[in-house]
């Protein structure tokens, strides 16, 4: 079908930012409902071990809904009524529960030893009865974390960390896990505590029949249109890491269902798809820091296609190499990437640290600084930090620390 409409670049960022719910200062309910309503939006939050400012499934709520009480997205995750699960979504993530047939396929291959690490499947090929004793263990003594088990092993010699450190009884549990046989009860100290996929989801949705290969996928390019509001076919596959070979058949059959639109961007020669319904936002009026793994910004190529923002993180790369700093956080200010900051909470000293702060080409200095400097008191106090500290490295360094001395004083 021959595109039929087209957008300019502005139109389409704020288009991406309403579907994200960051096109507008934030909403004032708080509550337990209104998190899982963005959660159910986003239809996925990332999870990742990095806590330099807080665990990253924590921030994209933040950056929605501003101070909220964390420990209610615990209890949806991990509480006796769970609208939350784990599983590999967008990597390791918290999924709403309802989706989870739509991952049976996902577990299948990988039960198949298809579609994950190869060094897992060549443990779980050479060590078949382990793997069968440590499920047999968990389904006697569940829940329990790696270390809990009999049959625990200690770390291999030589390791460096990542699944390649793991104890041969954390490969086993991981596998079980990607194979959908257990599931995470709860988590002591961010370490998974592991029990059968049957006694940890709502009965419901264990009894909820696995609908077929290309529903699941169908449904899944769905929520992740829904979520991005307007996104090439890579786009919408990277959403739930789905291969563009499954994604292309099902894009072709929403079009057709009219439940995506082909469009033409400006400047963009590739064929973009608008999910009906979408908002148009006239404007974009809203502020947030944005993890590295919020989903408006976690496929590197669309952020910079769609804000000219060039973005990695550094975590990884030698220190004299970092352009921007360890742990950087772009500042979203309207419908501009305005800013990166590298931000740490110094918790002993109860101050929010910043390491680094560069402004974005483009950007103005005095407007950015301001506004960074109000969201950042809001991070402060999210966090329980009692200041803030602006270190001189960056072009935004000066303005933003007599930004926050200004409104410190006022």
């Amino acid at each position: 079908m021959r595109p039929r409409v087209d957008f300019s670049l502005p139109e389409v960022r704020r288009i991406a930012l309403g579907a994200q719910a960051l096109d507008a200062p934030r909403p004032r309910s708080r509550s337990a409902a209104s998190l899982l309503r963005t959660v159910d939006r986003l239809g996925v939050l990332q999870i990742d071990a990095v806590n330099v400012l807080a665990r990253a499934h924590y921030v994209p709520l933040f950056s929605r809904h501003g101070v909220y009480d964390t420990g209610r997205l615990d209890a949806a995750a991990y509480g006796p009524s769970r609208t939350l699960f784990e599983y590999w979504g967008h990597q390791a993530s918290l999924l709403p529960v309802s989706l989870q047939p739509l991952f049976r396929w996902r577990m299948e291959r990988a039960a198949s030893l298809e579609q994950i690490y190869g060094g897992l499947a060549r443990f779980v090929r050479e060590r078949r009865s382990y793997v069968d004793r440590v499920l047999a263990e968990v389904a006697a003594r569940g829940p329990l974390r790696a270390s809990e088990l009999t049959s625990s092993t200690p770390r291999r010699q030589g390791a460096n960390g990542g699944w390649w450190g793991w104890s041969d009884a954390k490969r086993a549990l991981e596998f079980l896990f990607w194979a959908g046989k257990v599931t995470t009860s709860g988590r002591k100290n961010f370490e998974r505590v592991y029990d059968l996929t049957e006694r940890v989801l709502p009965p419901d949705v264990v009894a909820a029949p696995t609908p077929s290969l290309a529903d699941a996928h169908r449904e899944l390019v769905r929520i992740s249109s829904r979520a991005l509001g307007i996104g090439t076919d890579d786009d919408l596959a990277d959403y739930f890491r789905l291969r563009l070979g499954d994604v292309r058949p099902r894009i072709a059959e929403l079009v057709e269902e009219k439940v995506l639109v082909p469009v033409r961007i400006a400047g963009i020669a590739k064929l973009a798809y608008l999910a009906v319904g979408a908002a148009f936002p006239r404007a974009a009026t809203g502020r947030a820091i944005l993890s590295p793994f919020d989903p408006l910004v976690w496929h590197r190529a669309r952020t910079h296609r769609l804000f000219g923002f060039h973005y990695r993180i550094e975590i990884y790369t030698p220190e004299h190499l970092r352009e921007h700093g360890y742990y950087v956080l772009p500042f979203l200010d309207g419908d501009t990437l305005a800013a990166r900051v590298d931000l740490k909470a110094a918790r002993d000293a109860s101050t929010l640290l910043v390491q680094a702060v560069h402004l974005e080409p483009g950007s103005d200095m005095k407007k950015t600084a301001a506004s960074l400097a109000a969201e950042l008191r809001d991070v402060a106090s999210w966090l329980g930090l009692e200041t803030i500290e602006v270190t001189r490295k960056g072009s935004l360094a000066k303005a933003l620390a007599g930004a926050v001395r200004t409104l410190t004083c006022s």
